[in-house]
């Protein structure tokens, strides 16, 4: 227990700075610095940088863990946690720590390295999920009628398929070769230059110089990402225009990402429908119209900012739910690759011997509690907060 503790090290010390410095300054960082006064809010924040920080420290230097998540090491199957290895060399770490699974590989490792897969994928995937439901979400609230009916139509459609058979047929290797994950990222990445696009333009409108520049600054870099992010030069995509590809998504992590987006985007806009349905009442909304300030502006400078503390929330909570669905598409083999270190595969792999080997199945049990039992006590602490507003 003593060595696992030492192996997090760049953690500890990387938590006790970041709460030493914003406990400090809490007073001038608004409603991120007011989460230090509530204790469960702390405790949540505590949680999720712990796993964000491990992930950092994996993925950016290759620390903590001890061994390659792939490797075998003979002899090691199944072995309990503390094992030595037989003939280690000098480079490799002595021991598993928490043992080895039914591979023979390093349960520890695999466990650390599998922070960083739902640290990749879950914030983004949510970010992009906001950014497809306050785009569509905000016209829907604010102009109503037609517009507000048929989107609403479609967000209720996508919602009646259950969660689970909705990613089911997303990601079966069937509906992969057609191509669709390729298609629907398309269209489903578009929507944070969209929405960049109007909000700097409906900041900037009357100052054409300012407004020219700063969509420059903002969409080009934005535009080659999603170019990369599209582009795929295999010998099965249907997508291969770009001859700038700045990076490759794997196959396996794009239809696992474009599937989280697909199925949070109704549910976030809803939310932001009815935030929208809400704020646009207020005396303030009705002074920027009469101040002849267009649409999208009061849309995303006046009812957006006033509608941060609810969403900032969900956000939380979806990562949350996110975290979850990336664990139980790894437990029934979906999306990811079989070897992949993430929770919900290691803890498939695990429970198959459960009554005779519980350690494999129960670190990356543990890890994925800890991290969503995190995310839902930050929300908690930030709606706690809020509130007192």
């Amino acid at each position: 227990m003593a060595s696992i503790f030492v192996r997090f090290t760049p953690v500890w010390i990387s938590l006790i700075v970041l709460f030493a410095v914003s406990i400090q300054f809490k007073r001038r960082l608004g409603l991120y610095g007011k989460l230090f006064d509530s204790v469960i809010g702390m405790i949540g924040f505590g949680l999720v940088m712990f796993w964000v920080f491990t992930a950092v420290y994996v993925g950016l230097f290759d620390w903590i863990a001890t061994h390659p998540p792939l490797e075998q090491v003979s002899g090691m199957k199944n072995k309990v946690p503390g094992t030595p290895l037989r003939g280690a060399t000098a480079e490799q770490y002595p021991f598993y720590l928490l043992g080895g699974d039914p591979l023979a590989r390093d349960i520890f490792s695999r466990m650390v390295e599998g922070s960083v897969i739902v640290i990749r994928i879950a914030p983004m995937a949510t970010l992009f999920a906001f950014m497809v439901g306050i785009t569509l979400g905000l016209p829907a609230g604010y102009y109503g009628g037609k517009l507000d009916t048929f989107l609403s139509f479609l967000a209720n459609l996508i919602l009646a398929f259950p969660v689970i058979l909705l990613f089911y047929l997303l990601v079966t290797p069937e509906i992969v070769l057609t191509g669709l994950p390729q298609y629907m990222a398309l269209v489903l990445f578009l929507f944070p230059l969209i929405f960049f696009g109007v909000l700097i333009n409906s900041r900037f409108r009357t100052q054409p110089q300012k407004n020219y520049m700063w969509l420059a600054i903002v969409l080009i870099p934005l535009f080659l990402v999603y170019a990369s992010a599209i582009n795929d030069p295999g010998a099965n995509s249907k997508i291969r225009f770009w001859p700038l590809d700045f990076f490759d998504i794997p196959g396996g992590i794009l239809v696992v990402f474009v599937s989280v987006v697909f199925v949070n985007s109704p549910t976030v806009f809803r939310i932001v429908r009815g935030l929208a349905l809400d704020i646009q009442t207020r005396d303030y909304v009705a002074a920027a119209q009469t101040r002849g300030e267009r649409p999208w502006y009061i849309m995303l400078w006046e009812i957006l900012p006033n509608a941060r503390g609810p969403l900032i929330v969900d956000f939380c909570l979806r990562i949350g739910y996110t975290t979850i669905l990336l664990g139980t598409l790894g437990f029934f083999g979906l999306g990811l690759p079989p070897e992949s270190p993430d929770w919900g595969s290691t803890i498939n792999e695990g429970r198959k011997l459960l009554s005779i080997y519980p350690h494999p199945a129960l670190p990356p049990a543990f890890a994925l509690l800890t991290l969503v039992l995190g995310l839902n006590l930050l929300a908690d602490g930030l709606r706690e907060e809020s509130l007192k507003d």
